[in-house]
């Protein structure tokens, strides 16, 4: 059996651990994801302490969530809760810090639109969803990419590492994905 197929049989004995109402679950969500929460939270928070407070709300929440959800991907399903408890933590401690550094995407594709604003950039629906059909016909090297970096917001250095590539090949693929964006944009009609 490969790891693969093992790793979905454990979340799903996760998921049933949760939907049984069996604490245990929580024990066994913590030693199999803590690290990939606690990177997802560190890397918005860039406090450790913050980011243990988030991965524990990222358990409640979860716990708190199944039932009635019953997620397909475990771990997109605590990657999409950290995040979003991560960023309600950051918008409470420090709005503006959170804006001009932590979505670098806003920042970025400021870049390819120089007169778009970021509050209308990120309170746009319109934006949100384009975006995801948009990730949705990228090659999956090139989605990747684009999470890592505008999702989990791994800095380029971390990319450069796991991938073993340069720094400047990354930035230099994460401008023609943005400037892709940003043809795909123009031609739903959207302008920023």
């Amino acid at each position: 059996m490969n790891a693969r197929m093992n790793a979905h049989m454990e979340d799903a004995k996760i998921i049933r651990m949760f939907l049984e109402r069996k604490e245990e679950g929580i024990k066994e969500l913590e030693r199999k994801y803590k690290r990939y929460c606690q990177t997802i939270a560190h890397n918005i928070l860039s406090s450790q302490e913050d980011a243990d407070e988030c991965v524990n709300d990222t358990y409640l929440a979860a716990w708190n969530s199944i039932p009635p959800n019953k997620p397909n991907s475990l771990m997109a399903y605590l990657g999409k809760i950290t995040r979003n408890l991560a960023l309600d933590r950051l918008e409470k401690q420090n709005a503006k810090k959170r804006t001009v550094e932590m979505l670098p995407l806003m920042d970025e594709i400021a870049e390819i639109f120089p007169t778009s604003e970021h509050d209308s950039l990120t309170d746009s629906i319109a934006l949100r969803e384009a975006i995801n059909k948009f990730l949705k016909q990228l090659p999956k090297e090139k989605r990747i990419l684009f999470m890592r970096r505008y999702f989990f917001f791994d800095s380029v250095e971390e990319i450069a590492k796991t991938e073993k590539a340069g720094e400047s090949k990354i930035k230099t693929a994460l401008f023609r994905i943005r400037l892709e964006l940003k043809d795909y944009l123009l031609e739903e009609g959207i302008t920023l």
